[in-house]
């Protein structure tokens, strides 16, 4: 599975943003998707999944501002990212891997990342 991901770019704080994940071929129900996101400096961190199943988890530090969103027909994640705070400068990088639940196996694929800069 190939994954590309676009929708970054330079917005002021208190801005929102949607990010967009295409994936090469269907992942429908079988794929957890989500966000990854990777500041200067710092490690990569999970930021939200959208499983198979149709569950979703969030960091803690963005919920209630972002909103993960999936259309199978598309073969599309998206991450609707509201009131951007200065502490959300990264790289923003989607994910894809074979699940079963929570369960994750295969390989994992992830695109090439966009980044999003969110200015004071």
């Amino acid at each position: 599975v190939q994954l590309q991901a676009s929708g970054g770019g330079f917005v002021q704080a208190g801005r929102s943003l949607r990010l967009s994940c295409s994936a090469s071929r269907s992942t429908s129900s079988s794929y957890t998707m989500g966000w990854y996101r990777q500041a200067p400096g710092k490690q990569r961190e999970l930021v939200a999944v959208f499983r198979g199943d149709g569950s979703t988890n969030y960091v803690d530090s963005v919920k209630g501002r972002f909103t993960i969103s999936r259309d199978n027909a598309k073969n599309e994640v998206y991450l609707q990212i509201n009131s951007l705070k200065p502490e959300d400068t990264a790289v923003y990088f989607c994910y894809a891997r074979r699940s079963s639940g929570t369960i994750l196996f295969g390989s994992e694929y992830w695109g090439q990342g966009t980044l999003v800069t969110v200015s004071s």
